[in-house]
Formats: structure tokens, C-alpha cells, sequence
């Protein structure tokens, strides 16, 4: 669910990497595949230094080639990791863990070493959510969060399976995510079946080999592996949003490998699977509300109505005329087109963080559908239109493909249209700008069913989970949730801000300090404990 480092902020911004992790929907039981979990065992109770077993010794023993993350004169994201001393290498890892002598692929990490060798303390693995996300470029953004004890880690990003710079996923799409609406009427939810068809369609006829091999109990076999290839008998762990639950399962399927581990944005198993967001509907709502008396009090320069109540009936009215005739916004040579399908997913994309700066974009955006929706020419601003070609456009496809494939890896769909019509209407009646959104079909309605069950939450796990009273994408429910499913854990809880995510994101420097804290002494508090966003 979410996209923390810089690129994929610039994602978010533009809007969707639904960083729900988005977040939230389904269930957990035990694995079912025998061998895969005799395999797993051996590799967390083996005596040798790895922890390898099963046939897994070559990977886990594996010496890593490091050395420069250029790829090329117009890599710029490779050149920023080298002047900030970062280096890369590939790990390989087997496509199929009950088949170690099979095909191989490689993951993609990065390491920006600890330069206070004298007190290191490990290495540090880095999940930015997604699910999909890459986290390759993110260890010296991470080490400023850390400030004083960045230097005592061995910063480590990856890329995992199939995403970013690791073995690619292309299945051909031409959008950037699947996560639409399902619109105002039966004919858009009809689309919608046919649209998400379609897309796992494509995935299945040109993928069909390695889609059963894409799963978050996969990456979490890749992450052990790394961490042998590092020579760590621990590994420390940042996750946010989907990498709270890639966190978690890492926890339960390698107990005792795991050292500091935080989990940002936290959200409990039976609240992750192929409806991110459903049951969010409430928070989103809050939060959508809360914006909308922001604009009002901006009417001078967005227009979008005096009051709360004026704005959010200005957004309807947006949304009736997009149901009407597409939308177009933009004038040549690049033009948009926005349906009923559409528009509720910008508006949730730009809903999970109260900041000025992103309230500001978000009411930009809801200004320019709004002149559109009045048939006016308009001009979207640049960051607007990263967000329309990212959406529309094939041009974020490789993110939107492997979130669609990790989920639908992870975790079986309903496969009834009806039963996802049902749930629709029946949402529409209190939730109708969200809940054609958050309980409509995707893909993974027809998807082959995963190889293994979800994770099972059977051992308690020392963990620091911090999360904000208002996150409209895992919510905090949730949080409390996966805090009860781990009592060892401990609960830092930011009050009153509508936000996803908030270690060194929000810059809230109650938060900060306290997960730096942790991170020093390896102490979790006594009690859980809770920050407060400052008034405006």
C-alpha cells in the first residue's frame, strides 16, 4: 500500500499506489503447503550462521557482487544512490522455494553501511508498501530519518520479486492501477467486470509460469535468504503500510530471525487481501470531510463552495457528470478522459494525508474536474497530469501489475459478480462517493486460486506498530487489531491526524523520536504510548 521513498511519493502525489497497502481486506490461516513449511522451519532452526535448509544452502551462502546501482548514463536514480555511497547487487533466489534446483530469478537490493562501525548494530530491511513497491533507492532518505542512529545500521533496500530493478512482471497492461470504482449504475459496474477480466487475462496468458510464485509468503522467503547473504543471524526491519503485513508474516514464518522491527501504518492479516480498502469506508469518509472544510475556507482560490457541506455537494455533482459523459480534461496534445470509474479513485488517492501541501493539490484537482464537469477547457497542472498519465496511461503499469499479482497471490477472491453487485448496493446506501470503490470486483476475482493459504498470526512478536487515530487506509482499528494479535508488540499511536504513515513522512517529531529511540536501544516502552498532531 503506500510509496514512501522520494519516487514513489511522487507516485502517491500523483496518485496511486493505493497505498492502501493499501489496505485492507481478508483473512488468515495456516499454511497448507507441507513441504514449504517443513522447509521454513528448517531454515529458522538450523545451528549454522545462515539458517539455511532444505536444499536452500547456495542461496543462503550466496556472495553478493556489490557494486555500483548505475545502469546507464540517463539513470538518475542510480547516480543519486551513488553520491550518496550506496552500493547494489542481485541476490538470487529460487522461483519456486519447493523446487531450490529449478528456475532462479533475482531480487534487487541496495546497502548504505553503517559508518559507526564501533557501536553497528545490523542490518536494517526496508518494505515502502504497495504491495509492489520498490524500496531500492531508499536507504539514504531512511538513514536521515534515523538521524543520530542511522549510522549504526547497515541500511539495506529491495526491490522484491518482480518489482523495480528484480526479475520484471510484464503482463501488457495499459493503466496504471486496477483500483476503480465500480461507478453509478450496473452498466459501469459491467465495464468494470469486462475491464478486470481482461487485465488478469493478460497476466495469465503471458505470465502463467511465475504468477503462482508471486506471493508476500514468497517475499518473506526472499528476505530470510537476503539476510543469510548478508551474514546476519538477525535482521532488523522498517515496514510501511502493505510492509506491516509482509513484516508480519516474515515474523511468523522465521521467528527468532527478526531484531528491531517497526511497522508503520500497521495492518492486522484479516484486514489485507484483494478489496484493499474495504471496510475503510468510515475513516475515508472522515477524512474526505475534514478536506472539504479546509477548501471551504480556500473558496477564493479553489471555488469550490463556502462550506463543508457546499465543497462535498460540488464533488457529487462532479461525479453525476462524469457518470453522464467522460470527463475531458486537458487541452492538445494531451488529453484525458474520466468516468464515474475514475473520479472516486483520484479522490481517494489524495485522501490520506491532511498536509496543506497535499489538501492543496487535492482541491486543485477536484477545481479542474469541476470546470470540466461544466464542459470548460482546463489546464491541469504538471503534478495533475503525472497523476492522469499514471492512471490512464500504461506508463506506472509495472507497479500496478505487481500489486494486483502479490494480492491476488496472497489470498482468494470471490468469484460471483453478483456477490461484488450486492456488496456495492448495499454499501452505495451509507457510503456512496467510497463504497462502490472499496467493495468493487478487480482482478483477482479471476485469478487462478494462490498456491498456499494466508499466514496464520501464531507467534507473539516484540514489534513497535505505529499508526494515526485517523488513517483512512489502514486504520487504525486495524493497528489495534494486529497489537492485540501480538502482545508483545507495543502501540504508538499519533492522535488527531488523517494520515498513512508517519515515521519521518509526517515529520512529526514526537513520533520521530520515539521510533528512534527504539531503534537505539532495541527497549520497547513499558506501555504503549501516543503522540498528538499539532493544532493548526
Amino acid at each position: 500500500m503506500i510509496t514512501l521513498s522520494p519516487s514513489l511519493r511522487r507516485a502517491s502525489a500523483a496518485g496511486l499506489a493505493l497505498v492502501a497497502c493499501l489496505t485492507a481486506s481478508p483473512a488468515v490461516a495456516i499454511a497448507t503447503a507441507r513441504p514449504a513449511a517443513d522447509r521454513d522451519r528448517a531454515a529458522t532452526t538450523a545451528g549454522d550462521r545462515t539458517g539455511a535448509g532444505a536444499g536452500l544452502d547456495r542461496y543462503y551462502r550466496q556472495r553478493l557482487a556489490w557494486g555500483t546501482c548505475v545502469q546507464g548514463p540517463d539513470d538518475a536514480m542510480g547516480h543519486d544512490l551513488e553520491k550518496a555511497g550506496v552500493q547494489c547487487a542481485d541476490v538470487t533466489v529460487p522461483l519456486d522455494y519447493a523446487a531450490p534446483r529449478g528456475r532462479t530469478i533475482t531480487v534487487a537490493i541496495s546497502r548504505l553501511k553503517a559508518t559507526d562501525t564501533r557501536h553497528r548494530i545490523g542490518s536494517m530491511l526496508l518494505n515502502n508498501g504497495g504491495p509492489g513497491g520498490p524500496a531500492l533507492e531508499s536507504p539514504p532518505d531512511v538513514r536521515r530519518k534515523m538521524k543520530a542512529v542511522g549510522p549504526r545500521y547497515d541500511v539495506i533496500g529491495f526491490d522484491p520479486r518482480f518489482v523495480g530493478r528484480s526479475t520484471p512482471l510484464d503482463c501488457g497492461w495499459s493503466v496504471g492501477t486496477s483500483i476503480l470504482s465500480a461507478g453509478l449504475g450496473r452498466a459501469s459496474f459491467e465495464r468494470q467486470v469486462t475491464f478486470q477480466k481482461g487485465l488478469a487475462d493478460k497476466c495469465r496468458s503471458t505470465n502463467a509460469s511465475v504468477l503462482p510464485h508471486i506471493s508476500t509468503r514468497n517475499t518473506a522467503r526472499d528476505m530470510d535468504v537476503i539476510r543469510g547473504a548478508l551474514g546476519e543471524r538477525k535482521i532488523s526491519y522498517l515496514g510501511y503500510s502493505y510492509g506491516t503485513y509482509l513484516g508480519t508474516v516474515y515474523t511468523q514464518m522465521f521467528p527468532g530471525r527478526f531484531d528491531r522491527t517497526v511497522l508503520d501504518g500497521a495492518i492486522a492479516p484479516d484486514d489485507y487481501g484483494p478489496r484493499l480498502l474495504q471496510g475503510a469506508e468510515p475513516e475515508n469518509e472522515r477524512a474526505f470531510s475534514d478536506w472539504a472544510a479546509w477548501a471551504a475556507r480556500r473558496d477564493g482560490t479553489y471555488g469550490l463552495g463556502r462550506t463543508r457541506a457546499e465543497v462535498l455537494a460540488t464533488v457529487r455533482r462532479v461525479l453525476a457528470a462524469s457518470a453522464r459523459r467522460p470527463l475531458t480534461v486537458g487541452t492538445a496534445p494531451e488529453v484525458f478522459h474520466l468516468d464515474d470509474t475514475h473520479v472516486p479513485s483520484l479522490l481517494t488517492a489524495g485522501n490520506a494525508d491532511d498536509t496543506d501541501p497535499r489538501r492543496a493539490a487535492l482541491s486543485e484537482q477536484v477545481s479542474v474536474l469541476a470546470k470540466a464537469a461544466d464542459g470548460k477547457s482546463t489546464r491541469p497542472s504538471p503534478q495533475f497530469a503525472t497523476a492522469l498519465r499514471g492512471m490512464l496511461t500504461g506508463e506506472d503499469m509495472k507497479s500496478a501489475m505487481a500489486q494486483s499479482a502479490i494480492i491476488c497471490g496472497d489470498k482468494p477472491a470471490p468469484r460471483d459478480p453478483e456477490r461484488y453487485w450486492r456488496d456495492i448496493e448495499r454499501s452505495r446506501a451509507e457510503h456512496p462517493l467510497f463504497g462502490p470503490l472499496t467493495n468493487n470486483i478487480g482482478p483477482c476475482a479471476f485469478w487462478d486460486r494462490p498456491r498456499e493459504e494466508p499466514t496464520q498470526v501464531r507467534h507473539d512478536a516484540p514489534a513497535l506498530l505505529v499508526a494515526a487515530t485517523g488513517d483512512p487506509r489502514t486504520t487504525y482499528k486495524s493497528s489495534l487489531a494486529l497489537h492485540r494479535l501480538l502482545p508483545s508488540s507495543r502501540l504508538l499511536t499519533l492522535k488527531g491526524a488523517n494520515r498513512h504513515a508517519l515515521y519521518g513522512e509526517y515529520h512529526n517529531a514526537c513520533v520521530d523520536a520515539k521510533v528512534n529511540r527504539y531503534l537505539a536501544t532495541g527497549k520497547l516502552p513499558k506501555n504503549d504510548e501516543s503522540c498528538v498532531k499539532p493544532t493548526d
